[in-house]
């Protein structure tokens, strides 16, 4: 079972009616909101740690890939 909170915000009055009016569900759509965000935070954080590992990475030498392509094909 997955655990929820409960988060509140307040709004003006008149933006919660103007939504309630067009039919938008206001917690779904902060929900939506949210997770968005959340992915997004996230993914930032695995991009980030991803970016330090390659920084650590050294170089290939030059014609390293055409050697090594060679390589490949050659032992075909």
């Amino acid at each position: 079972m997955v655990q929820t909170t409960v988060v509140t915000t307040r709004i003006k009055k008149e933006i919660k009616e103007a939504l309630e009016k067009a039919g938008v569900n206001i917690s779904s759509v902060i929900r939506e909101h949210l997770e968005e965000l959340t992915w997004k935070l996230q993914l930032k954080e695995q991009t980030e740690k991803l970016r330090k590992l390659l920084e650590k990475v050294k170089p290939s030498e030059p014609g390293f890939a055409t050697k090594s392509v060679r390589e490949d094909r050659e032992s075909h």
